[in-house]
């Protein structure tokens, strides 16, 4: 039985127009703008407009992403959208992109398992695309975070931003595409990352907004050590089942979380001749976006070759682990592996 080779065919992104500095935030939180830095080594980050919500975002950025791959919409067999912070409970904010694209014939669904989402995207439209031979998927993460951040909390208000991410899944060559991925929740550790209000436990109520229950709360800390405990031997399982020692990676691509953790978390995993690919100093942390956001804006730059080997991780809340490794097929173009 031959296995059909799945890839990533095209990337896209979309950030808001709204730059929030760290002057913009420093006074309300009780720091300096050089304190972010040192502690974030962010300078700066996108807010959503008042208009925009989540799946206005995820629309801009699957549009450049099927434009690149030289797809329409209506070439869609699946539309996956990772996020966290959906339009709203019902629809499925998969179903308002599928609609605003075109994409008629798509089978959409979203997925929340925050910042590792892309990842699980990705895996899940490997899955269908190999059993569907010829089929395509759009997997479009997108986070809205400004809007679930108490502006008081230093822990959170400082990392977070908004943005979409997208990448368009389909057959690739032999020898490119998806080598090997790796998928692991920690639920025991699901206190460390959480929005307390506003689902069936704790529906909405006077009460709950009272309490300011309907934003996220983060020990970061714990997060730090659950990050560092369980990313690095992630990467480690996928490149040690793939045959690829660390030193032949050549692209590092992880969730933006934090700029200081992103170096400890590379020379950790081994990664030391890789390229880590960062965009958070100029976007903060958009979530489950952050991670594509970075692979298009290095794909976008040309910094990814044909044949690369090109490693994802995405970790966060859940608490869950996401890795991918990948051998780059050149997006909008001819492989020549």
């Amino acid at each position: 039985m031959t296995t059909q080779s799945v890839g990533i065919l095209g990337t896209g992104s979309y950030v808001p127009a709204q730059e929030i500095t760290n002057e913009d935030l420093a006074p309300g939180l009780g720091v300096t703008p050089e304190w972010i830095v040192r502690k974030t080594q962010i300078e700066t980050r996108r807010y959503a407009a008042p208009h925009e919500a989540t799946s206005d975002l995820a629309i801009r950025a699957a549009v450049e992403a099927l434009d690149q791959a030289g797809l329409t919409a209506d070439q869609l067999d699946y539309l996956i959208v990772p996020s966290t912070t959906g339009d709203a409970p019902l629809p499925p904010t998969s179903c308002l992109v599928q609609a605003a694209l075109g994409a008629r014939r798509a089978a959409c669904f979203d997925i929340n398992i925050a910042c590792s989402g892309f990842v699980y995207g990705l895996a899940i439209a490997q899955g269908l695309v190999a059993a569907r031979p010829g089929a395509h998927a759009l997997v479009v993460a997108a986070d809205v975070w400004s809007r679930f951040i108490d502006p008081t909390d230093r822990a959170t208000t400082v990392l977070l931003a908004d943005a979409a991410g997208a990448a368009v899944v389909g057959p690739v060559p032999s020898g490119y595409g998806i080598v090997e991925t790796d998928l692991l929740g920690h639920g025991d550790q699901a206190p460390l990352l959480v929005i307390e209000a506003g689902g069936s436990r704790r529906p909405a109520s006077e009460r709950t907004v009272a309490e300011v229950g309907h934003v996220l709360r983060m020990r970061g800390r714990e997060v730090t050590e659950f990050v560092l405990g369980n990313v690095p031997p992630s990467i480690k399982e996928v490149l040690a089942r793939a045959g690829v020692r660390p030193d032949e990676v050549t692209h590092f691509v992880p969730h933006q979380a934090n700029g200081v953790l992103l170096g400890k978390l590379a020379e950790q995993s081994g990664l030391d001749n890789a390229v880590t690919h960062r965009t958070i100093e100029r976007y903060g942390n958009s979530g489950c976006a952050s991670l594509p956001v970075t692979l298009d804006d290095a794909n976008r730059a040309g910094a990814l070759g044909d044949g690369d080997l090109v490693l994802l991780a995405g970790f966060g809340g859940g608490m869950a682990v996401g890795t991918c490794l990948l051998r780059w097929c050149p997006t909008g173009g001819t492989a020549t592996r």
